[in-house]
């Protein structure tokens, strides 16, 4: 039997330690950390092989969460949300109380308000926003299941979250980016 509890203590205390974390999401196998600790999102960067500035997404957990990182949340964006049938993850303007590598150069942050249960509880504990991002080196194809994760990715996080690891993936979430003054342009169906 899973143990959802233990696995939120083992994943919030590498988190604390400023560690990276494998784990799953409501879409597919994530890689995280506090969005607040630049040093810890460095780390993801690298094992992804990504550029910094190419921007990763944040995982909250309610409303509270959003204000704290948005100053201005464009009122379409509690629409989309509350009417989305699937994950979708919305990128905004002018994101704060984030890490600065977090932030993507034109300003802006990918969020996605989550309810899976693992993800939620953890959020609830870290009372940060939770860095997501897929779990694959850069430019190779997005892992459909926990076997299909490469070896590279699992030795180079600070724990693997041993929950749902039979579970196939669902599809990554749909983008929508959003401005501050009402445009709506849609970046992944």
């Amino acid at each position: 039997m899973e143990n959802i509890n233990q696995e939120i203590h083992n994943a919030f205390e590498t988190i604390q330690q400023g560690g990276i974390i494998l784990y799953p999401t409501d879409t597919v196998w994530g890689i995280g950390c506090d969005a607040t600790n630049p040093e810890a999102i460095a780390k993801i960067y690298k094992l992804k092989q990504k550029v910094e500035k190419q921007g990763m997404i944040v995982l909250m957990n309610g409303e509270k969460m959003m204000y704290n990182v948005f100053k201005e949340i464009p009122e379409v964006a509690w629409q989309i949300m509350d009417l989305s049938e699937k994950p979708t993850t919305l990128i905004l303007d002018n994101p704060r109380n984030v890490a600065p590598n977090l932030i993507a150069a034109d300003n802006t942050l990918g969020i996605r308000l989550i309810k899976e249960p693992f993800c939620f509880k953890l959020l609830e504990r870290m009372k940060k926003p939770l860095v997501s991002t897929s779990a694959n080196v850069s430019g190779k194809p997005t892992p459909i299941a926990f076997k299909d994760i490469s070896p590279e990715i699992l030795k180079g996080v600070d724990y693997v979250v041993n929950l749902q690891r039979e579970k196939i993936a669902g599809k990554p979430s749909t983008i929508i980016k959003l401005t501050n003054d009402s445009q709506v342009k849609v970046i992944r169906k």
